[in-house]
């Protein structure tokens, strides 16, 4: 039997997300390490470490990792600006509640501006969940474009992987 030495990596990734990984670094000539046991979320890769074209394979194999983190980053642009926007508009209602909570206990009670800013303290409670729907909503249908692109030129990188490896 002939020495063969390997390198071995280990990925990150759960679910679909893990077959769609497995199945992209193999036309980067990585392969899974059967031997390793698979540790939750994780997977464990060897390939030869005198494999032909070694750092064109390695230099697709990072372009692919920078689109998989700009996909990872895309799918947390959806919900950020519309968590942040959501969150404002609460705190501007608590701060009318707070508002309303000082006139009334306020010596003696302000009972007119207590009602004044509690209603739109209330109001101010009510919205941030549609806010956050609506704002999430609009920017998926952005970033369903993007994230597309993004798998077409995975695709591209490991059709080029691929080729080099045959």
């Amino acid at each position: 039997m002939e020495f063969v030495g390997n390198d071995y990596k280990e990925i990150s990734a759960s679910g679909e997300r893990a077959s769609f990984c497995l199945d992209c670094y193999q036309n980067f000539g990585w392969l899974p390490d059967e031997r390793t046991q698979e540790t939750r979320g994780a997977i464990v890769l060897r390939r030869e470490r005198k494999i032909v074209n070694k750092v064109e394979l390695t230099r697709l194999q990072r372009h692919f990792e920078a689109c998989m983190d700009e996909i990872t980053a895309l799918e947390k642009s959806k919900t950020t600006n519309a968590a942040a926007a959501a969150l404002c508009v609460w705190v501007v209602g608590t701060a009318f509640m707070a508002g309303a909570t000082f006139a009334a206990v306020h010596v003696p009670p302000l009972w007119i501006a207590t009602i004044i800013l509690a209603v739109p303290g209330f109001l101010g409670w009510i919205p941030p969940l549609f806010v956050y729907k609506k704002i999430v909503s609009r920017r998926s249908r952005v970033v369903a474009e993007l994230i597309e692109r993004k798998y077409d030129e995975i695709y591209e990188i490991c059709t080029q992987g691929n080729k080099l490896l045959n």
